[in-house]
């Protein structure tokens, strides 16, 4: 029997696994985004499963959704799961009391510098971080969450959390939490 707090673990499990597969840290190639059929639909590269209408998840999975408009977290030009991944380095960062600078954060999230450059420069034009001199080293920017970033994070995470307490409904404990062993170990054994 699965007690609550185990409950919980699996969906936090599951939750996690979602955002390795959508940052790509697990699942590449075909399949990778949850409209690749649609996709490749609209190429002429044969019907998606659920038919000719939309695919059934809408604009997008729910986790991505919230905050910042239909794509939340996931906006395109905002970098998308890079951007995420972003915040939650800066929050971990943040928590451990250590500074980062583009290279670390480039570094953290798997991205070139040019590209953590960008990503930072998007996020402070919207006010979800700061980028200041460093007061060390006058060459170097020091990077950090604002409320608001930290706010958006936060959003993000009860959307996301919400969506997978949502999917799970119909299962039972034992079956939350087999499932969320089954694709931690899908995730992980994912060629990248």
């Amino acid at each position: 029997m699965v007690s609550e707090s185990q409950q919980a673990g699996a969906i936090r499990q599951i939750e996690h696994a979602l955002v390795a597969m959508r940052a790509g840290r697990g699942m590449r190639g075909r399949g990778a985004h949850p409209d690749h059929e649609a996709h490749r639909a609209r190429r002429g590269e044969g019907t998606p499963p659920w038919g000719d209408g939309p695919p059934p998840w809408g604009d997008g999975p729910p986790w991505a959704r919230g905050h910042g408009g239909p794509r939340g977290m996931h906006d395109r030009g905002l970098g998308g799961a890079a951007l995420f991944r972003m915040l939650e380095a800066l929050l971990e960062a943040e928590r451990a009391e250590k500074r980062m600078g583009v290279s670390e954060v480039a570094e953290s999230i798997g991205v070139d510098q040019p590209r953590a450059s960008r990503l930072v420069n998007a996020a402070a034009d919207r006010g979800l971080v700061t980028r200041r001199a460093d007061e060390r080293d006058a060459r170097r920017s020091v990077v950090a969450l604002t409320p608001s970033g930290k706010e958006h994070l936060t959003h993000a995470h009860e959307t996301r959390r919400s969506a997978v307490t949502d999917a799970v409904a119909g299962f039972t404990p034992d079956e939350t939490a087999q499932f969320a062993a089954l694709l931690t170990r899908f995730v992980a054994a994912w060629p990248r």
